[in-house]
């Protein structure tokens, strides 16, 4: 159907844009798959707090590794899906030492082949300071190349900026 990547820097409002896409394509139940992963005890606030800030009508799907899969799974149900986010996604991959280029790959063929409306969430990283270490380095510029990879299978791409979306593509 249709693909939309949704960039942002943090606290952008690109997640709440999202859902309003998502919300938009028709009526309630909608997936909502998360990346997350709660690690400390401030992390666990955060994704209560989100699931908290959804309205009703969300199911939601924890894959904070295989994404490739849980799209797969959702295909079968037909309904339009949310991704929040593939910044997490490809951190719990780097540091689980995967093979980034592969599952980048199998993550762009899930995306592309998904039947509903699918709308993916990502930061925008790029704009930032060069990191100072070599993992936060190899982080900014795997996260740049996921980007361009689903953007380029997106349908459309867009930026928000302080709560503004700005089409792209």
């Amino acid at each position: 159907m249709s693909v939309t990547l949704v960039l942002g820097g943090a606290r952008s409002g690109k997640s709440r844009h999202a859902e309003t896409l998502v919300r938009a394509t028709g009526p309630a139940p909608w997936t909502y798959i998360a990346t997350a992963q709660a690690f400390d005890a401030e992390m666990t606030e955060r994704i209560a707090q989100h699931r908290a800030d959804r309205a009703e009508g969300w199911i939601t799907v924890d894959a904070p590794h295989d994404l490739p899969a849980a799209l797969r799974a959702a295909a079968g149900e037909g309904r339009a899906v949310l991704v929040d986010c593939l910044t997490l996604w490809l951190s719990n991959r780097m540091l689980a030492e995967a093979d980034l280029a592969a599952e980048t790959k199998a993550l762009v063929e899930a995306v592309r082949g998904y039947p509903a409306p699918l709308v993916v969430v990502s930061n925008e990283v790029g704009f930032g300071i060069v990191p100072d270490n070599a993992l936060g380095r190899r982080f900014r510029d795997a996260q740049g190349r996921v980007n361009q990879e689903i953007a380029a299978a997106a349908d459309r791409v867009v930026l928000v900026v302080a709560g503004i979306p700005v089409a792209v593509k």
